[in-house]
């Protein structure tokens, strides 16, 4: 019962009173200063910075976040140093002095190198220059005995070797192949098409993309093609003929109806024209033959 006895003194419980307060007033402060530094409450919506120059970007909130470049990449039309993709995420709820981790559009553009096309036909040239990056500038036909087959290849003028060092996207020309009978060819019918295929489609046909109109304003994606000159239903064309283009945005403009009307002006154009209807002998006279109608 020894052992107990300090239970029974006064001086036990002043002191462990003295312990409990110390424990509470330096849990307080813990909790304060847990509060200062995770800066409880305070909440912010992360700005958007994609498209903003990289440089500006980090000079201007150099004190509200610490900026990480990871990596660098090559998108066609953007500008070089702006910011391609952040994270955290635009409008994200954050906390200022919370790491930002950052792509940008490379300063340097991205380098390829030419691919060998001689010999090739048009089609598969035209594929292995989009898998290269690079794109055709335009079709020149010459005489030769192997229609659609590409004879040469040039970039600003001149012969391009292959493995040559090109930026991607730089326009190459292609010197084709006419074939021994130098056919003429149809013009494709490319009403209501996309305009960001349009080149492609006429080259794919052995065709040169000619001037370009719009009718509206509107953003490329929505733009597709609504005259073409010569037209679908005009005669054969030579090859490498430059088809010139008009563009309507497709949110202002019916294209189905479109469509429908330019395939019935078509079907007239090529229908036999009526000269006169005998009711009485029951016979329909053509330019080209007459039908006799038995009732």
């Amino acid at each position: 019962m020894g052992r107990l006895q300090f239970f029974k003194d006064k001086k036990f419980y002043i002191n462990l009173l003295i312990i409990l307060a110390l424990c509470l007033v330096l849990l307080w402060i813990t909790f304060r200063l847990l509060n200062r530094y995770t800066r409880h409450n305070e909440v912010y919506s992360m700005p958007n910075f994609i498209g903003l120059n990289y440089l500006e970007v980090e000079q201007q909130y150099a004190e509200d976040f610490h900026f990480f470049l990871i990596d660098s990449v090559y998108p066609k039309g953007q500008q070089p140093g702006s910011i391609y993709q952040q994270d955290p995420l635009p409008d994200s709820k954050i906390k200022k002095g919370r790491n930002v981790y950052l792509i940008i559009v490379a300063q340097t553009p991205e380098k390829t190198l030419m691919p060998n096309l001689r010999n090739l036909s048009l089609r598969q040239a035209i594929g292995l220059l989009e898998s290269a990056g690079l794109d055709v500038e335009r079709l020149e036909y010459r005489e030769s005995p192997y229609r659609n087959a590409v004879l040469d290849q040039y970039y600003n003028g001149q012969p391009i070797a292959e493995g040559t060092e090109l930026i991607k996207g730089s326009k190459i020309t292609l010197r084709i192949g006419t074939g021994s009978d130098s056919e003429k060819i149809k013009v494709p019918n490319l009403i209501g098409k996309p305009a960001t295929e349009a080149k492609r489609l006429l080259n794919l046909a052995g065709l040169n993309l000619g001037t370009e109109s719009f009718e509206d304003s509107d953003s490329l994606q929505y733009m597709c093609i609504r005259r073409m000159d010569p037209g679908p239903s005009s005669a054969s064309v030579d090859m490498g003929t430059a088809i010139n283009l008009t563009y309507h945005s497709s949110r202002t403009l019916d294209f189905q109806k479109e469509m429908r009307e330019l395939l019935h002006e078509d079907s007239l154009a090529h229908a036999p024209q009526y000269i006169s209807i005998n009711p009485n002998t029951e016979i329909i006279e053509t330019t080209d033959i007459e039908y006799e109608d038995e009732f």
